[in-house]
């Protein structure tokens, strides 16, 4: 099983309490690691004006790029459902590595706080929540429904496979277990 995000952007007002409430879930402290952004897009002059907001969690790629970007091999993909995960003992820190995987991650997903030499973290999919068969937290705090999250391939069947939206590019390469609604 491969598991994935949907997200409907016309839903989505960018009120960021998927955000708020991913750093909460995760005693995330303030500062700019978030394993949950939300990307802000304005296009356009009075009175043609676009606007639009996108999730930014890791989409638990189907061939991340992140894992042999990895010098240690602290990254890896969960057999039993496709979550990426990361070993953050086993990372050799941003300083030591120079972020390897977040320069090839084309989402920007593996987050470091602001020490030098920090470790490697990003979205599990709220690993402990998954086990007890419960939705990620940022899904559960939505309160436009802009969110879910499950089974790719249950994904697919209820809202498409449209694999585009305002201000993400899919890659072929890495394959984002994701499925858009897109404004």
């Amino acid at each position: 099983m491969q598991i994935g995000f949907y997200f409907d952007q016309t839903r989505c007002t960018g009120c960021g309490a998927c955000q708020v409430a991913c750093k909460d879930w995760h005693d995330l402290l303030a500062g700019p690691e978030k394993w949950m952004r939300i990307l802000y897009t304005e296009k356009g002059k009075f009175p043609d004006v676009f606007v639009s907001y996108l999730v930014g969690p890791c989409f638990h790629c189907i061939d991340p790029v992140c894992i042999p970007a990895c010098p240690v091999n602290a990254i890896s993909k969960r057999k039993e459902d496709g979550i990426v995960v990361v070993d953050s003992q086993a990372c050799l820190g941003s300083e030591a590595c120079d972020f390897k995987c977040l320069k090839a991650c084309p989402y920007d997903a593996p987050q470091f706080d602001q020490e030098l030499g920090s470790k490697m973290q990003k979205c599990n999919f709220c690993l402990d929540r998954w086990a007890e068969e419960k939705l990620p937290v940022c899904v559960e705090a939505c309160p436009t429904r802009a969110l879910d999250a499950g089974s790719l391939q249950e994904l697919e069947s209820r809202y498409g496979q449209v694999r585009e939206a305002e201000g993400f590019s899919y890659s072929k390469r890495t394959k984002p277990a994701v499925v858009f609604k897109p404004k």
